[in-house]
């Protein structure tokens, strides 16, 4: 049984009624009864996107392959595998790949070892560890990686692109590192020609100005990008003013070289191989994850598609197959580009088709355009590029590592990409990490002082391992026998000898006549964990996790003497009295006292599994709870047997003043599967029956085509048990607005009405965030998500 009520077993039956509901709008069915694969659909965003990003792609790839000292053409083929490949295969639909300047610097160093072939083969190594780390689902692991290392890394890569590239704009040749480009400034500057600068500055110039372009002209211009625009007028200018200064020169592709087999000491190819498989996943994810948070942002406006979310393991064995299909055909490797992918979002793009025709659009460029493609300066393409390693060092990012006090981690990344390798410089910054990390964990301060009143209060600051319990014991030494005291921990984590040696001084100091109170740090108790041995497994306020604990808990009488739900009953209040009361006595005293005044009425079904203090992280005096089959509310009038809801929502607005009312149903919910069996028979006239047919307004709407189909989290429900679960949230949720004191707090402002969807076998709730005014547009469950601490606005940029 699903809930409390009794339902028919007949599956096949159930099917049938599903295949009834379908509407014009829900996927396809095939004659077996599931969904045909959604066919590739190209919306006018879509296609207005992807000519902004070709415009985009096009200059950017030709001029990483500049910087690499790659073929040309590599950054072309990179570009359109990219796009397709990556688009038709990775799991975030609105993230662009291509050849990114976050590879440039290693893709640079592989060249100049082992020659472009050799390049071309450790891209399709590294393409199959990606895939293997995507089939084993790792791909969450990599935003482990602290912040300060990821932003280290990128903004040394950036150095390293920038001091390159200027030996180009100034009309030289980049040296073999980045120290070495450095120290071959002063003579690259003694020799300048007047051509290459000029038209590197003039698209540096360019490129800073077009997007501030003032006006409704302004307005107009910036419509193009201000990659492309760049670009174009420098290669006028030069068309013009600098005729035979150096270009593109894209070879013929019969003379196109492939890869070979790897040659080379087999430890160096492999630590190759991990580079580049790291830097390009790291750029991958993170970006897929500031790509979620623009989408998210965007759907916040009016009129905005609905925001896909990344499936990151997805991504990353895109991202693997990508590679190694760039790498056969002899392309650049590839990763995500926040670049590309902002401006994808920026205009409009709803699903992975516009990814796709970008790559489309640079494959057709690559075979038609190549006569065009030859008029671009070198200069102007490095000093495009030059400009994205300078924005990759983001202050952004600088102040946020600062704020957290991890800039010397952040610094020591930067320092070790320059002067080392990205390898060696992600691993130093590790190091310093860990070393930081472990400073922070044994700097503790304890202190002692004591107030007017006499009593001793002992601070904490910072985290109680084995190496503070010396001054830790210390200071508590020093409070004396039958004192009141009181410490007061500030920090997040006490390990096992700390705790042991605070719980034995308290455990003393009480023996001795003395009162001890331990607080966090704004003086709120803390409750210690509890510490017979004899009910580990009985934690407060868990007894929902069918631990039976029934051989642990002393028995009220002898087994044999009541029945199994009796020992169970005897047992859980066996275990409140001993592990929770004396947590909740105080606080449940003052309420008592009081009165109880809780901040919102939570209307939800009966079922067993729905547990509304764990779901909603609750206590004593929180909420108001209603709980009836199938979480109903009998629309206002109904017949006087149904006045126990309307008088409960009656009392709860009107005496005790709820800010808000919740109504929450569930997944898997027997009332809704008894609505679509219909009545049982002989069993039309039933209790059971009366109840339900209150559910019978939310069957019809679901059935009416005059209704949008409610979604989850973006997508259509799974079955018709599903799809009325969540419209019956939404028809009950208007039944509750007809009530007149629900009406009159609505009209006043003083009152919000929330719908929820809890899916049990995920652990997943659901918030209503769409179609307020029910009947006026489709109603939306969006997800509601654990809070993340990895910070990546500065990608996005």
């Amino acid at each position: 049984m699903s809930a409390c009520v009794p339902t028919r077993p007949d599956h096949t039956s159930r099917t049938t009624r599903a295949s009834r509901f379908q509407r014009p709008h829900s996927p396809p069915s095939g004659e077996d009864g599931k969904p045909h694969r959604a066919r590739f659909k190209i919306a006018g965003g879509d296609l207005a996107a992807s000519i902004t990003v070709f415009l985009i792609a096009v200059p950017m790839s030709l001029g990483l392959a500049v910087a690499i000292d790659a073929p040309l053409a590599a950054g072309l083929i990179g570009a359109a595998v990219g796009g397709i490949v990556v688009g038709l295969l990775g799991g975030s639909p609105l993230l662009v790949s291509g050849p990114s300047a976050g590879l440039t610097v290693v893709t640079a160093e592989l060249i100049q070892r082992y020659g472009w072939r050799t390049t071309c083969a450790i891209v399709i190594c590294a393409g199959l560890v990606q895939i293997l780390l995507g089939s084993l689902r790792a791909a969450r692991n990599a935003l482990a990686v602290s912040p300060a290392i990821v932003h280290g890394t990128l903004a040394g890569i950036g150095v390293a692109i920038a001091l390159a590239q200027l030996h180009i704009v100034l009309g030289g040749s980049p040296q073999s590192s980045a120290t070495a480009n450095a120290l071959a400034l002063p003579a690259q500057l003694a020799h300048l020609g007047p051509a290459a600068p000029l038209i590197g500055a003039l698209t540096i110039a360019v490129l800073i100005l077009w997007p501030r372009l003032p006006g409704r002209t302004g307005r107009f211009l910036r419509k193009t990008p201000a990659a492309l625009a760049s670009v174009a007028l420098a290669t006028a200018v030069a068309a013009v003013a600098a005729p035979s200064i150096a270009r593109v020169d894209l070879p013929s592709w019969r003379s196109h070289a492939l890869p070979e087999m790897p040659q080379g000491p087999v430890l160096a190819l492999a630590a190759a191989v991990l580079t580049v498989t790291l830097v390009a996943s790291l750029e991958s994810l993170l970006s897929a994850v500031a790509v979620d948070k623009l989408a998210a942002e965007r759907q916040g406006a009016p009129g905005a598609p609905p925001a896909p979310r990344s499936d990151l393991d997805r991504e990353l064995r895109g991202q693997g197959i990508s590679n190694m299909v760039s790498g056969l055909l002899g392309g650049l490797p590839i990763s995500g580009g926040a670049v590309r992918s902002t401006a994808n979002v920026r205009t409009g793009a709803v699903s992975r088709a516009a990814t796709v025709l970008h790559g489309v659009w640079v494959l057709l460029a690559a075979g038609l355009l190549v006569g065009v493609l030859e008029w671009i300066p070198l200069a102007a393409l490095a000093a495009l590029v030059m400009m994205v390693g300078i924005q990759m060092v983001s202050f952004a990012h600088i102040r946020n590592v600062h704020k957290h006090r991890e800039f010397l981690v952040y610094v020591t990344t930067v320092a070790g990409v320059v002067l080392l390798g990205v390898l060696e410089g992600v691993a130093l910054g590790i190091a310093v990490a860990v070393a930081v990390a472990l400073h922070r964990l044994a700097k503790t301060r304890i202190v002692t002082e004591t107030t007017a009143d006499g009593v001793h209060h002992v601070r904490a600051r910072g985290q109680l391992t084995f190496l503070a319990v010396p001054r830790l014991t210390r200071t508590l030494s020093q409070v004396p026998q039958g004192a009141h005291a009181v410490v007061e921990l500030d920090g997040s984590f006490m390990d096992h000898a700390a705790y042991e040696a605070l719980q034995g001084w308290q455990d003393g100091h009480v023996t001795q006549g003395g009162k001890v109170e331990v607080t966090g740090r704004s003086g709120i108790p803390v409750a210690g964990p509890v510490t017979s041995a004899a009910h580990t497994c009985c934690r407060p306020w868990t007894p929902w996790r069918n631990h039976h604990c029934d051989e642990h808990t002393a028995p009220v009488a002898t087994p044999e003497a009541r029945p199994a739900g009796t020992r169970q009953l005897a047992s859980g209040l066996s275990a409140f009295q001993r592990n929770t009361a004396p947590l909740v006595r105080d606080e449940l005293a003052r309420l008592a006292r009081e009165g109880q005044s809780p901040s919102q009425l939570f209307l939800t079904c009966a079922d067993s599994r729905l547990v509304t203090s764990m779901i909603t992280s609750s206590g004593p005096g929180d909420l108001f709870t209603v709980r009836n089959v199938g979480n109903l509310v009998p629309p206002a009038g109904a017949e006087a047997a149904d006045d126990s809801v309307a008088a409960a929502i009656e009392y709860a607005v009107d005496v005790l003043k709820v800010a808000s009312i919740t109504i929450c149903g569930h997944s898997g919910c027997g009332a809704m599967q008894a609505l679509l069996s219909g009545p049982a028979e002989g069993g039309e006239n039933t209790p059971l029956r009366r109840w339900l047919r209150h559910g019978a307004p939310s069957l019809r709407r679901m059935k009416s085509r005059h209704h949008s189909w409610a979604r989850i989290s973006g997508r259509l429900p799974t079955d018709a048990v599903e799809q009325l679960c969540l419209t019956n949230v939404v028809q009950q949720l208007e039944h509750l607005r007809q009530h007149e004191s629900v009406r009159r707090r609505l009209a006043e402002g003083t009152l919000e009405l929330h719908g929820m969807y809890f899916h049990v076998a995920e652990a997943q709730a659901y918030l209503l965030v769409d179609g307020a005014r029910v009947g006026e547009t489709s109603e939306v469950f969006d997800r509601i998500a654990p809070s993340s601490h990895t910070e990546l606005e500065g990608l996005s940029a």
